[in-house]
């Protein structure tokens, strides 16, 4: 396979007012592509773009809004070549204050803010037999982690659901890519009161993420220390998983946080 040739290429990314979206626009703009950036802030996104990029203000929960974004994305810059789902959120959920709305926020966006998304892109890639749907998980949903409930368990739906893509939209010329980050370095990492071990920063993320992309890579998870012990994690027995947590911090903050 010769790889995505970035200089070119046009990319809609979501959730890039900040983080990990601003740091990828900004690399694979710098690479050639052709840049369409969305998030529910304007003025955020203006200051990622600096007139460079074409931005489009969306709130993925709202389906269609995300319909008529995609169409307008469409009509500035022609089709769409890889969209990048990105747009997330993360609420820390307590044991003692069990909140389901913290679970309907996460999944919200998380998982039917991107349904939302593939449903806008699926009709014309389908059409046109060709288009990539890169979709950002994490590695939090491969296995269960105390406090992170409701984030996690929305992470894990996220993956199943590009890997049920995968197999079905492959045939049909259209390509579905999973990244799966460990601990980044941004604003919503910033409230966790645990020790994230093999944090990176969100321009390092980001060159991986575009490296990944251009290799045409199935799954892109980093960095490489996470990688091998969330994989390996699949292999914990069930029955002594929890057990790995009981007297970490991790479960310590989960357990004594409040709704906020």
């Amino acid at each position: 396979m010769g790889g995505v040739r970035i200089a070119g290429t046009t990319f809609w990314i979501t959730g890039a007012s900040g983080g990990i979206g601003a740091e990828l626009a900004n690399e694979l703009q710098r690479r050639g592509g052709r840049l369409a950036i969305s998030a529910r802030r304007r003025e955020a996104l203006e200051d990622v773009s600096q007139g460079r990029m074409h931005v489009e203000p969306v709130d993925i929960t709202d389906r269609d809004a995300v319909h008529a974004a995609v169409e307008s994305v469409r009509a500035a810059l022609g089709n769409i070549d890889v969209a990048v789902l990105n747009a997330g959120t993360w609420r820390q959920v307590s044991i003692d204050n069990f909140d389901a709305e913290a679970f309907r926020m996460q999944f919200d966006t998380n998982l039917m803010g991107n349904v939302h998304c593939i449903e806008a892109l699926l009709p014309t890639m389908l059409q046109n037999k060709s288009g990539v749907i890169t979709g950002m998980a994490s590695v939090a949903g491969y296995r269960g982690l105390p406090g992170s409930e409701a984030y996690g368990s929305s992470k894990a739906a996220l993956i199943n659901l590009l890997e049920s893509l995968r197999g079905s939209l492959g045939p049909r010329g259209i390509r579905v890519q999973t990244i799966s980050p460990g601990f980044v370095k941004t604003d919503l990492t910033a409230r966790n009161k645990f020790p994230m071990p093999f944090i990176i920063d969100a321009d390092k993320a980001a060159r991986i993420i575009a490296d990944g992309i251009a290799a045409e890579k199935t799954e892109i998870v980093f960095p490489l220390p996470m990688m091998l012990l969330m994989k390996s994690a699949r292999f914990v027995p069930n029955v002594l998983w929890p057990k790995l947590f009981a007297r970490t911090p991790m479960a310590r903050g989960a357990a004594g946080l409040r709704k906020g």
